[in-house]
């Protein structure tokens, strides 16, 4: 054989014959292979080998074929108790080369841990998505003596992959990668009380060994962050990861602190967290809390208190390092933006709400957007206001009309009030009493269960997941008047530069939504009960939750939160093809979560996925339920773990 043949072999069936769970590239033509194989050397080793990295010799080297498409192959819906019960993906991914050929190579589903694992922080056992006091202390589930244990989630939520220059961890034999997740909620204690908001939400780092030849994820180390430096969390939801590498975390469900008195879920919170259920003040929550992951795995933590308190599911942040997009996951809640007065780095900066003009009424909807501006601050300077003041500084509220003209009406949390700010505390209202000072302001508030935001940087378009359509969506007053659908709908939104606010105030940003309007394709659709329960069409997203966008697949991902399909599904959506493709299937009554996509860490691309309280049983679970439950609880301890893990098999681009 020639120089260049016998480098190809050595390469290619040496290196090649190592690839574990890579195997099923076998089906590549010879020169995808050989792409794999050689595209860590450098030009010294391609010559260390006989072979020219310019050409010469005996022959050139022929440029590898690359790839030009993506093309997500669905999987059906689940149709056993077994399938039901797991947590599984039966769907492939079809690839398109530079070279007029193709492959395609199935997916899978990989759990990292569960939670109640029993994981290593260094020396010390610890119990994956265990809960902790404001001093360290693990939290006790008493309510059944003889099975006292500690707290741990069911409820893992947003996810974000780093990778960090020079690791330091321990016990890594492949590369160093680090896991970022945060749980939002414990469903239940042992006596089967709803524990909902009543225990500080945990964020951790999972240190993670990368197998270099199949890419596969290991945990080494499992760390919890400590949150006493801002005062524990309340309800993390989704997340992002910042362009600057760091986990942007969030607070759902802000604690109304006119009606704090009366929140008995707030005042067992604030017991399991500081061990008195008046200590947490309700303006200390519902921020953007910021984890900044170390090299040896541990991580610090800060809470910006200057992007509105908003019952916010994620943030978002815009190519200019500075635009900040956010979803407001409620009842008569709204769209906000803000933008940073510096780049990476959002301690300080000025916040706005959008306005809504309706142009279309049908399929969800669509509508122009302005914007008020609500107010500038720093994060230092709300946190001085949370900390010294009270409702009662802020904001009067009546729930009945008074009959006086100096309250206006508003709509908060599906309720009419009627609101009086106090004269020189407008940026505490804006910042603290973001909700109520919007409306007030002349903001649409009226969305319901906005939720999920994504980035498609190229187009320069997001996204924005609209869980359900209903309420102040779907009446004959205010600003949006669209047609339900319980289903709900994503919507695209058109990002623009040289715009002003409502006051005519130049906003400093490139990428300031304008236009707004749903996707056909992702609009639900409600039915009539099928034979197994969904009351959505099965092969239509319903009630969208977590959004991610691939810049290199040119795709869509999306994790439902749906009370209307017996099991949730994550799907993902070409935004060219306009092709919709089930990937992933969660255990019945679970939510998918912890949704991000990473197109490429180390030659290898991830989505990540989690899910939420499986076995969740509603009404549409009735026909399934008595198959299925029995395997729920052999699978996931019966209901009290859940998986947090990734799809692989992905292209790298």
């Amino acid at each position: 054989m020639t120089r260049l043949n016998f480098a190809v072999s050595l390469v290619s069936d040496n290196a090649l014959s190592e690839v574990g769970m890579a195997a099923s590239q076998a089906s590549l033509p010879r020169r995808h292979l050989l792409k794999g194989a050689l595209g860590g050397l450098t030009a010294a080793g391609l010559s260390s080998l006989g072979l020219s990295a310019c050409g010469g010799g005996d022959a050139a080297v022929v440029s590898p074929a690359t790839v030009n498409s993506v093309e997500f192959l669905g999987m059906d819906a689940p149709s056993t108790a077994a399938l039901r019960a797991d947590s599984y993906t039966a769907a492939s991914v079809k690839l398109g080369y530079s070279d007029a050929t193709s492959k395609t190579q199935v997916l899978a589903y990989n759990t990292i841990f569960k939670t109640g694992d029993t994981l290593k922080n260094g020396t010390t056992d610890v119990i994956a998505g265990a809960y902790y006091d404001i001093n360290g202390n693990a939290i006790m589930d008493n309510s059944v003596p003889a099975s006292a244990e500690p707290f741990y989630s069911d409820c893992p939520d947003g996810n974000a992959l780093i990778a960090l220059a020079n690791p330091t961890v321990p016990g890594v034999t492949g590369g160093t990668l680090f896991l970022v997740t945060q749980y939002e909620y414990k469903t239940r204690d042992n006596a089967g009380v709803s524990m909902y908001g009543k225990l500080p939400s945990q964020i951790t780092v999972t240190s993670l060994d990368q197998n270099k030849i199949t890419g596969a994820l290991t945990a080494v180390k499992h760390f919890s962050v400590d949150t006493k430096p801002v005062d524990g969390l309340w309800i993390t939801c989704a997340s992002s990861l910042s362009p600057w590498n760091t986990f942007l975390s969030s607070e759902e469900y802000e604690p109304d602190a006119v009606n704090i008195a009366t929140n008995t879920m707030f005042q067992a919170f604030s017991l399991n967290l500081f061990g008195s259920s008046t200590t947490a003040n309700p303006y200390h929550y519902a921020h953007v809390p910021e984890v900044t992951v170390h090299p040896d795995g541990t991580a610090s933590i800060v809470k910006h208190y200057c992007l509105g308190r908003i019952a916010r599911e994620l943030v978002e942040v815009c190519p200019d390092n500075k635009t900040v997009l956010m979803g407001d996951d409620g009842t008569d809640t709204g769209l906000f933006m803000f933008i940073a007065d510096k780049e990476k780095d959002l301690s300080a900066g000025t916040l706005y709400a959008a306005k809504w003009t309706q142009t279309l009424a049908t399929a969800g909807g669509a509508a122009t957007l302005k914007w008020v501006k609500l107010g500038h601050a720093s994060s230092d300077y709300v946190k001085g206001l949370a900390d010294s003041l009270t409702a009662s500084d802020i904001v009067t509220v009546v729930t009945v009309d008074p009959l006086d003209a100096t309250f206006t009406k508003i709509a908060f949390n599906g309720s009419n009030e009627w609101v009086k700010f106090v004269v020189g505390k407008e940026v505490a209202a804006a910042f603290l009493e973001t909700h109520r000072y919007a409306a007030y302001l002349g903001a649409t508030l009226e969305f319901s269960k906005m939720e999920g935001v994504a980035l498609n940087r190229k187009d320069k378009l997001a996204y924005v997941a609209m869980s359900r359509i209903e309420k102040k969506m779907k009446d004959t007053l205010g600003d949006i008047q669209v047609g339900q659908i319980l289903a709900g709908a994503t919507y695209e939104l058109k990002l623009s530069a040289a715009q002003t606010d409502t006051a005519g105030a130049v906003i400093g940003s490139d990428w300031v939504p304008t236009v707004m309007t749903a996707i056909p394709a992702l609009v639900g659709e409600d039915q009539t009960a099928d034979a197994f329960g969904n009351t959505a069409n099965v092969d239509k997203i319903s009630n969208a939750d977590n959004l991610k966008f691939s810049e290199k697949m040119r795709t869509l991902f999306t994790g439902e939160d749906s009370g209307q399909h017996v099991n949730n599904f994550v799907w993902a959506y070409n935004v060219d093809t306009k092709k919709l493709s089930r990937i992933l299937s969660v255990p019945a009554g679970g939510e998918a979560t912890g949704l991000e996509v990473v197109d490429n860490l180390n030659g290898f691309a991830y989505i990540l996925g989690n899910f939420q309280h499986p076995g969740d049983w509603g009404a549409i679970h009735n026909v399934i339920k008595a198959e299925v439950e029995p395997l729920i609880n052999a699978n996931w301890n019966n209901r009290k773990s859940s998986a947090v893990g990734y799809i692989s098999g992905l292209p790298t681009i």
